[in-house]
């Protein structure tokens, strides 16, 4: 088994090989927070590009409470006016035979301030970032919860009306679904905390309520984290746990990652966290491997049957095609290198290239103290969300119907992405 193997991930729907695209945040919606021809560009870009299978960026629910000024929202009272766009989007995404799938989330307590003074959150716990750039969040009502569930369904309705081939619901990275997952975020004492089986209660609701609407023959995708990696925070165990249940619920692909913003091992950080004596710290012989989640991966693979996904870290033809032939995953997840070059899958497919780019090995703000093996945890950092940026700007300029710049620097990135935001976010009719 190798990464041009075909994958059935249900019964008419076909993936031509194993790599995806896993969702990343695009941030090029408009001031109504509404798709547009930025997003048919990128997303054409990256069909055009080999993949087998596309995830969007986090598609929103509710565009009081998203993940940034840039995201896509899609509510029952304006969704018609952006009817039309978004057949186009899944159009462009599934050219070259490429299955596109529609991540849905809701950005609960992780909603920026400047857009949600009072956030959603299962329980009043407020995200324990340095600043006030997130408010304390308002504990979900049994009303909020049922909203929730209602927009959720609603939105994987239109997906399927507009012509996407799946969805994803986004229970990672510290967003709503995985809040109500983790103890120590949601405390309550109803129906919907308490043991793991009461914080899992939203998520499975929200899986059946949208297969009753899709139907079976329609892809379900849920993308878990591992752990949390915070003491007192969802475990491997928690983790295996849930997997479990997700297998009996019958969806058809599991994407593994894990981390949240508090402890962004999401983006490859190990050291780095907001709270560092609540960290737990992974095996050196775990960094080690090509990908940050195989061994998750592995002890969930050890207990469910389930197709699953892992994302983050591979590079390497071999190290992708040992993990498919081991059993481990089924699904390789890409991401950064395919925003440096999007024609980088069908590369490593054809086997032109033997190794994905590796950009974040050259990306940083300076040698010796100021480069990424800096001995300084904020230097990391800088260095660390300096990168992001760079990626964003190179989604951007893709969406704009230019080719990434390997010109660009970091810093000049860092800046060009927060003037944007800044940009966006003034422009913003809320």
């Amino acid at each position: 088994m190798n990464i041009t193997n075909a994958f059935n991930v249900t019964s008419n729907q076909t993936l031509k090989n194993r790599l995806c695209k896993s969702a990343m945040t695009e941030g090029v919606a408009d001031k109504n927070s509404f798709c547009n021809k930025r997003h048919e560009n990128l997303y054409k870009t990256w069909a055009n590009g080999g993949i087998g299978l596309s995830i969007s960026g986090n598609v929103q629910v509710d565009r009081r409470y998203m993940e940034g000024p840039g995201n896509i929202a899609i509510e029952e009272n304006t969704y018609k006016e952006q009817l039309d766009s978004l057949k186009k989007w899944a159009n462009a995404g599934r050219q070259n035979a490429t299955e596109f799938w529609m991540q849905i989330s809701h950005a609960g307590r992780q909603t920026p301030q400047p857009l949600s003074n009072e956030p959603l959150a299962p329980s009043s716990v407020q995200l324990k970032i340095p600043g006030k750039a997130y408010g304390v969040p308002k504990e979900m009502s049994e009303e909020d919860i049922q909203d929730v569930i209602k927009r959720f369904v609603f939105v994987s309705k239109v997906a399927k009306e507009v012509g996407f081939t799946g969805i994803q619901l986004h229970s990672a990275h510290g967003y709503l679904l995985s809040q109500f997952l983790s103890p120590d975020i949601n405390q309550r004492t109803d129906s919907w905390g308490g043991s793991i089986d009461g914080r899992s209660k939203l998520l499975l609701t929200i899986i059946r309520k949208c297969r009753l609407e899709l139907g079976d023959d329609f892809a379900i995708s849920v993308k878990l984290n591992s752990a949390d990696f915070q003491k007192g925070g969802f475990s491997p165990e928690d983790s295996i746990y849930v997997a479990k249940l997700l297998e009996n619920e019958g969806i058809n692909l599991l994407e593994i990652s894990g981390g949240t913003y508090e402890q962004p091992r999401l983006i490859g950080l190990d050291d780095v966290s907001i709270n560092p004596s609540r960290s737990i710290k992974r095996k050196e012989s775990t960094i080690a491997r090509e990908a940050f989640f195989l061994d998750y991966a592995e002890k969930i693979r050890a207990n469910v049957s389930i197709p699953l996904m892992v994302t983050g870290g591979f590079r390497t033809l071999k190290g992708m095609n040992n993990a498919l032939e081991s059993g481990v995953c089924d699904v390789i997840g890409i991401a950064r290198p395919l925003c440096g070059d999007p024609n980088s899958a069908s590369d490593i497919i054809e086997r032109k290239i033997n190794k994905l780019p590796n950009y974040e090995k050259t990306l940083q703000i300076g040698s010796g103290i100021l480069s990424t093996s800096s001995r300084f945890l904020s230097i990391q950092a800088i260095n660390a969300f300096s990168q992001m940026a760079w990626f964003y700007i190179q989604i951007k300029r893709m969406a704009d119907g230019a080719p990434p710049s390997m010109k660009l620097g970091v810093l000049k990135a860092f800046w060009l992405n927060s003037r944007d935001e800044k940009k966006v976010l003034k422009s913003l009719d809320i």
